[in-house]
């Protein structure tokens, strides 16, 4: 549960700066924002989930 709300604050985050610094308009926010609703209620929805864990997961065993 904590990966995926430190998830939604960082891509929050970077919808932000794109709509202020290069030029994202809000209205296509909203629209990316829309299509993750849509989602999350889809039977993509799993695999988006386990896609994601993976990623963070190796991210997560990286030693630097």
């Amino acid at each position: 549960m904590a990966l995926s709300i430190s998830a939604v604050v960082l891509l929050a985050i970077i919808v932000i700066l794109l709509v202020r610094k290069s030029g994202l308009k809000a209205g296509h926010a909203v629209i990316c924002v829309l299509l993750g609703f849509y989602l999350a209620s889809s039977s993509m929805a799993p695999t988006i989930n386990d896609l994601t864990t993976n990623v963070a997961g190796m991210i997560g065993e990286l030693k630097f």
